[in-house]
């Protein structure tokens, strides 16, 4: 058969076999892959007008380069369409900006994933769902992508578990997350908008822990849909609750993002309510999770009061909201791996 791109001749076109192959050498992730023949992936450059060779970032721990290339390379194993690299790319990108701290979440011992979530335009041309199920399973852009942005950090980044990645017991996560903002059942402007970026198509990145799922299908006023969320929010030994400088990423249901709304609330209102209620006592900081493993501010530590409730973030403005998912009272709550910062970027498409 003809050799993939990286010069390994594989024994035959059986799934099992190149499993095996790729298994045998810490590639892949368990589950068939498509061959990178060296006509898959210069496909992918004669649909995109980027450079081969140009290097995209390096990523920890091995500090492997990332070049146009090697994204490529692994999006074709993803079964990614070509049209798609431009999204990959942008994603590994914005993963190796220094604030997303992708050495701390590669190597952590957490189950820390990264969250890829596309906006704008892209969403309908490209095909992401960003209705029911966006989370989940059944669609080539969301499935693909995320499964091409995990291992591109896997085998670039040489994070194969219990060796350069030791988390604990990992999740589900880890094989790729790629959902899409809801636009059309968002009763307030984008959100790349709403944190200054204003473009037709955008991409954000988050390294985040498991998804918490905040049920209310009781509430008839935005306090109550709020004060459920809150909890899920400020989780008692969540990473994101011991570290000030994470976020919380709090996809609403476009059921609940309409309940608020109607009532006047605005988005930032929702982040006022969120960090004024999602906390923990004290006492209930100190008693167990991460006592002791804190990066709180000062004046968090300067108070003896064991009944003070102490934010899980810094500012209102950690809690990022946006709206996905389709018909049913079910919000997504996302909190942070620990200290990791998202980031949104534009996206030429």
């Amino acid at each position: 058969m003809e050799p993939c791109h990286d010069g390994f001749e594989l024994p035959s076109e059986d799934p099992t076999e190149i499993r095996e192959f790729l298994t045998s050498r810490g590639w892949g992730d368990g589950l068939p892959v498509v061959v990178p023949t060296k006509a898959r992936v210069d496909a992918f450059f004669e649909h995109n007008d980027f450079d081969p060779d140009e290097l995209v970032g390096i990523l920890p721990p091995r500090q492997g380069e990332a070049t146009n290339r090697v994204i490529a390379i692994n999006a074709v194993m993803a079964g990614c369409p070509s049209e798609l690299f431009p999204i990959v790319r942008a994603a590994i990108a914005a993963l190796c900006r220094p604030e997303a701290n992708l050495a701390g979440a590669q190597a952590t011992t957490g189950p820390a994933a990264s969250l890829i979530i596309v906006h704008g335009e892209a969403v309908e041309r490209f095909g992401f769902n960003a209705g029911h199920g966006t989370f989940g399973p059944g669609w080539v852009a969301n499935s693909s992508v995320g499964r091409a942005v995990r291992f591109v950090l896997s085998h670039a980044g040489g994070t194969r578990a219990g060796q350069a990645s030791m988390t604990t017991q990992g999740q589900p996560g880890q094989f790729g997350i790629c959902i899409a903002e809801n636009l059309p059942a968002t009763p307030w402007r984008s959100y790349p908008s709403s944190i200054g970026i204003d473009a037709p198509s955008a991409l954000t990145v988050f390294i985040s822990e498991s998804l918490h799922n905040a049920q209310d299908h009781t509430s008839i006023e935005p306090r109550g849909v709020l004060r459920t969320i809150a909890s899920m929010a400020a989780a008692h030994g969540s990473n994101a609750t011991y570290a000030c400088d994470a976020e919380v990423f709090v996809i609403l249901c476009p059921e609940h993002a309409q309940l608020i709304a109607s009532d006047g609330w605005s988005r930032r209102d929702v982040q006022l309510y969120l960090y004024e209620h999602a906390r923990l006592s004290r006492l209930q900081l100190t008693e167990g999770g991460c006592a002791g493993m804190d990066s709180w501010r000062p004046w968090m530590h300067a108070d003896s009061e064991l009944d003070q409730r102490l934010p899980c973030v810094d500012h209102p403005d950690d809690f990022r909201i946006l709206v996905a998912g389709g018909a049913g009272k079910h919000t997504a709550v996302l909190t942070s791996w620990g200290p990791t910062r998202s980031v949104t970027l534009p996206l030429n498409v």
